[in-house]
């Protein structure tokens, strides 16, 4: 007569074979782990005599045998020694591959508009090495308010696009009147306006980048940089120590994974748009 049940579930072995299998993940540099024994969590930075080496938010870095103990979201992994990868497929702080032996090419006519300084040292830290491989210059505008004026001065067109970045674009917002009006202007053609909800660019760096669980909310009629700094306890009576807490918080950004994914995409897309093959 058949087994309508199979073996023996408490023969030996059976553990095992009722065990999931962990998948084997290659330790690739910038990887973000988490040690299951004692919660650490951080990036590699090196794979070298059989273990890895993780740096935390804070800049901590500590050595781990490869093998079993990981989790990535949440799900148990053994890191494994990366497989050689052939000279010159490092990532770039955008996630890109580097192109190995490739001069910055002469800038384009098109480029990319920010609204300020901030937002130009972020998208230099992060997409640097791929703005210059594809020669699109950062400009910032001091605001948006700005943008007719610089358009009408140097027209946009066909061979001259504009991709413009701004803050806060939301429904009701004064950017997204500018962006509408734009879009319906003469120039719209030529021109792509996106942007990120948030007040500032500063909250495009995450949370977790600065060690904190969130960002401060800032009452309406204070100044937000200035509420910023004084809820994290950072000297604000001057521009300059505005200037130093955003260099302190940029200093937090290594890569794209310390920033929010509502900016990820949205510059993704003005590079694209900027560097499109002309018609």
């Amino acid at each position: 007569m058949d087994d309508r049940y199979g073996s023996d579930v408490l023969a030996a072995g059976w553990r095992e074979r009722a065990a999931k299998p962990v998948p084997q993940v290659p330790a690739e540099i910038d990887l973000v782990v988490e040690v299951a024994d004692d919660g650490f969590c951080g990036a590699v930075t090196r794979v070298q005599g059989g273990n890895v080496e993780l740096e935390d938010r804070l800049g901590r870095k500590r050595l781990f045998p490869l093998g079993g103990g990981f989790l990535i979201d949440g799900a148990a992994v053994r890191l494994t020694v990366p497989t050689a990868a052939p000279q010159g497929t490092r990532r770039t702080a955008s996630g890109s591959f580097v192109v190995a032996d490739q001069r910055a090419r002469v800038a384009l006519p098109s480029r990319i508009l920010v609204e300020g300084k901030h937002d130009a040292e972020l998208v230099e830290k992060v997409w640097g090495a791929d703005l210059r491989v594809e020669g699109v210059v950062v400009e910032f505008l001091q605001g948006v308010d700005l943008l007719d004026e610089l358009l009408d001065a140097e027209p946009p067109s066909a061979k001259r696009r504009y991709g413009v970045l701004v803050d806060h674009l939301v429904p009701g917002s004064k950017e997204s009147r500018i962006a509408d009006a734009v879009a319906r202007g003469p120039h719209g053609k030529h021109v792509r306006i996106v942007g990120h909800p948030f007040v500032d660019v500063w909250q495009c760096v995450t949370p977790r980048a600065l060690g904190v669980a969130r960002w401060p909310e800032i009452p309406r009629g204070t100044d937000w940089k200035t509420g910023i700094c004084r809820a994290f306890g950072w000297p604000y009576e001057t521009q300059g120590d505005t200037g130093r807490a955003w260099q302190h918080i940029l200093s937090k950004v290594h890569t794209y994974r310390d920033l929010e994914p509502a900016l990820l995409g949205r510059v993704e897309e003005l590079i694209d748009f900027v560097t499109e093959p002309q018609g």
